[in-house]
């Protein structure tokens, strides 16, 4: 995968926007942050605590997340090697947790 596809998966999704630079993408919806860059290879990805832990349980090749995001509920999402399934409901969850009610 590369940053095109997360732009595709994220952007399928009503009232996600592309914000942020061209050299740190980052998508929003409802203004809140959905995912963003964090570096050539990564995207971080917003995620609840308990579903964090699902996608690194069920797709540790695809997801991790580095001690200083820890305590944050967001998921690193390794481009290189990640499932885009895996990455197109982390995404979907993402933008329903965002979401204004």
């Amino acid at each position: 995968m590369d940053l095109d596809d997360v732009d595709r998966i994220a952007r399928s999704h009503d009232g996600v926007k592309r914000k942020g630079t061209a050299a740190r993408p980052a998508w929003y919806v409802d203004d809140r942050l959905v995912a963003r860059q964090l570096d050539a290879t990564s995207v971080v990805v917003r995620a609840g605590f308990a579903a964090r832990e699902r996608l690194l349980a069920d797709h540790p090749e695809t997801f991790g997340v580095p001690p200083r995001f820890e305590r944050h509920m967001m998921v690193v999402v390794e481009l290189d090697r990640a499932d885009p399934r895996a990455v197109e409901r982390a995404v979907s969850e993402a933008v329903a947790l965002q979401r204004r009610r």
